[in-house]
């Protein structure tokens, strides 16, 4: 397993973390054993936005010896007073679910508490009306919340709240189909989703990546809006490339299904290859470099995905990004304009060209 830190919180996370909306259907003893192969395969980030309420007894008995070495997302607004998902906006039912969603995973904090599903202005409007967000803040200002975090499918939406400034987790719907308007929360451009992705990054909010398969579709040639199949190891490595990115977390429901997740680190370069995606990009996609690396390898020995992702980085404001790329052993000026890079782009990208503003830019 390897990690990345939370910049804004100091927090080592999984790069694969678990979503929990199928693990209630393997039952306590399969889901626990589950659970527990996750854990001791260096999983450590888990959301409770399970499909659900008797998942949580499972991650209450799972974890209840190691809660201190993992962290839950726990969302104000999923309910689960019916057995299965619910939402609500209402502050009473939210305060009552949250103290028994604690109970129920015996601890009595929440590492990040989440203000949930904001999909619509509207519902951000009633958010801060209704008091439920008064209400997260006075939980973490008592420490029973250590930091805060922000669900939705919706740009424009997550850059109002990001806003606020009190986010320190963003989760967001993460893969191919969804950046390149394909799928039930294909929300926003190609333009805003990047926006999301590079304000993260130079703010030091951290990306937890929902549905990275889009519910399956992705890897389903019959499903998918492309027509063609990716499997589950090029999703991931597709939304960790992202800036921002922190972890990304596919569901299971036994242990099988984290064993197979855990096999990511196992597969080769070109198993994890996903530039298939520039077949089927849309024509607003073209020429802008997604850090797919298909381009390599350079004769210079450049890692042209690096030096493009810390250039777009810069521009949209990192502060660290200058410096990450002036660290780089080869960067943009070394480039002599072979044009490898150019004929093997699947995206369009006139790399060569690249380097120069590139090299211009950083003025080195």
């Amino acid at each position: 397993m390897k990690y990345r830190t939370n910049r804004r919180t100091g927090d080592s996370i999984s790069e694969i973390g678990m979503g929990s909306a199928y693990i209630y259907e393997a039952g306590m003893e399969e889901g626990v054993k589950a659970l527990r192969r996750a854990f001791e395969g260096g999983i450590n980030y888990y959301d409770l936005a399970a499909g659900d309420g008797s998942a949580f007894p499972i991650y209450g008995e799972a974890f209840k010896d190691v809660r201190d070495k993992i962290f839950y997302q726990i969302h104000f607004g999923a309910e689960y007073s019916k057995g299965t998902y619910g939402w609500t906006l209402d502050p009473d039912v939210i305060r009552k679910q949250v103290g028994w969603m604690l109970e129920q995973l015996h601890t009595d904090f929440i590492d990040y508490g989440f203000i949930h599903c904001q999909d619509e202005f509207s519902d951000w409007e009633t958010y801060q009306k209704n008091g439920i967000f008064d209400m997260i803040l006075d939980l973490k200002q008592k420490g029973f919340v250590r930091h805060i975090g922000l669900s939705s499918h919706t740009p424009a939406v997550i850059q109002k709240i990001l806003d606020t400034g009190v986010v320190d987790m963003l989760m967001f719907s993460v893969n191919p189909g969804y950046d390149y308007q394909q799928g039930e929360y294909a929300n926003g451009s190609v333009d805003e989703r990047n926006a999301i992705y590079k304000r993260c990054e130079a703010e030091g909010i951290g990306i937890s990546c929902m549905k990275p398969f889009s519910g399956g579709q992705m890897l389903d040639a019959s499903l998918s809006p492309f027509g063609k199949a990716l499997t589950p190891y090029q999703c991931i490595r597709y939304a960790l490339d992202k800036p921002g990115v922190l972890t990304v977390l596919p569901g299971a429901a036994n242990t099988a299904e984290v064993e197979s997740l855990l096999e990511y680190y196992n597969k080769s370069e070109e198993e994890l290859d996903y530039s298939v995606i520039g077949t089927f990009a849309p024509s607003e996609a073209k020429g802008k470099c997604v850090y797919c690396n298909h381009c390599k390898p350079c004769p210079m020995g450049l890692d042209i995905g690096l030096i493009n992702k810390y250039y777009d980085l810069a521009k949209a404001g990192d502060p660290l990004a200058a410096e990450h790329y002036r660290t780089l052993e080869k960067t943009a000026n070394d480039c002599i304009k072979c044009g490898h890079c150019d004929s093997r782009c699947p995206f369009r990208v006139h790399q060569s060209e690249r380097m120069t503003e590139i090299a211009e830019y950083f003025g080195l």
